[in-house]
């Protein structure tokens, strides 16, 4: 796969070449941005994989929330439904796609909504429910909206300033529009990442000076869910576990769940699998299944003695209060 990848440094080229352009037209207003009456906050990534977007989704609706009506707009990627789509008690991760549905799940108070054209499913929201603030899921590249308040994700075990584009590397759009963020937060880090080699980190982004820094981790849950049901992850050493991934990097959860001593079969399929008759048939042979929240809400109609490790971003020193605090300035 690397040697492909090598292979196809010129196909690269052409698409850094297409994503710069882009870039330029838009800068010089010769691509039309819209700015909305509405507050926006965009979450995204300039790197195709895994940075933690939903679960830093949810950690923004929950600081939100009590405070603000707030409305998520994503794309639904790999929903079988068209169009736009207000998410109520009949949604289903057919209709929502699996990571707006296990948002929802997890916060049916708010207005969750999925729609392709951004614009247009801004214009609904402001009309049907008139939102204090809309949460962009995964749109720092939809520059076709004009988004007052953009945090910026990268993995510290791939930071888009190490990175190259695709098909080569993973990025896909230019390092250079990292200058459009408010926060960005260097997701997945080691639990006990040193401070110098957080400040390491913060001379190779050279953040401009409005812009903050901050790091995180994921923190797993040592309860896992099922849909009724919890245990302990020490109760797993007990059985004979079948851990099922389908996101873009398990390595930090197979890195955690070995930390605590949990023995375990491993089957990884591709980010937002569909799980096929034959796959689930071997599945249901399983004594017990532990996976993604992302996976759960697309395998619990499906499969049984399934279960799902929660996890959230937990910050650095107080990064989570110096968050809050530009969210709430920006909101004024």
């Amino acid at each position: 796969m690397q040697l492909l990848r090598k292979i196809l440094f010129p196909v690269s080229l052409v698409y850094a070449l297409v994503v710069y352009l882009r870039n330029y037209f838009y800068d010089k207003g010769i691509f039309s941005s819209k700015r909305f009456e509405t507050p926006t906050i965009c979450i995204g990534n300039l790197s195709a994989g895994g940075t933690g977007k939903t679960p830093m989704v949810e950690l923004l609706v929950g600081l939100l929330k009590d405070n603000f009506k707030v409305a998520v707009l994503s794309r639904g990627y790999r929903r079988k439904s068209k169009g736009f789509v207000l998410a109520d008690d009949d949604a289903t991760v057919e209709t929502l796609g699996d990571e707006p549905f296990q948002i929802f799940s997890k916060f049916p108070d708010i207005n969750l909504a999925v729609d392709a054209d951004r614009r247009n499913g801004i214009e609904i929201l402001e009309k049907r429910i008139q939102p204090d603030v809309i949460l962009l899921d995964d749109a720092y590249q939809h520059r076709k909206v004009t988004c007052e308040f953009s945090i910026l994700l990268t993995s510290f075990g791939n930071l888009y300033v190490d990175d190259w584009y695709l098909p080569t590397g993973n990025l896909r759009d230019s390092k250079k529009e990292a200058r459009r963020a408010e926060v960005i937060v260097v997701t997945k880090c080691p639990s006990d990442l040193s401070v110098d080699a957080r400040n390491t980190i913060m001379t190779k982004l050279k953040p401009e000076p409005r812009q903050k820094v901050l790091f995180s981790y994921l923190d797993y849950d040592d309860t896992i869910k099922a849909v009724d049901d919890s245990i302990s992850l020490e109760e797993l050493k007990t059985k004979e576990v079948t851990l099922v991934t389908g996101i873009a990097n398990p390595q930090p959860l197979l890195d955690y769940l070995k930390s605590k001593g949990l023995r375990f079969e491993h089957l990884k399929f591709k980010d937002h699998h569909d799980f096929s008759d034959s796959e689930l048939a071997v599945l249901r042979e399983k004594q017990c299944i532990l996976t993604t929240e992302k996976d759960f809400v697309r395998l619990k109609d499906k499969v049984d003695n399934l279960y799902f490790i929660p996890v959230k971003h937990r910050f650095f020193d107080d990064g989570e209060s110096l968050l809050r605090g530009r969210l709430l300035e920006f909101m004024k």
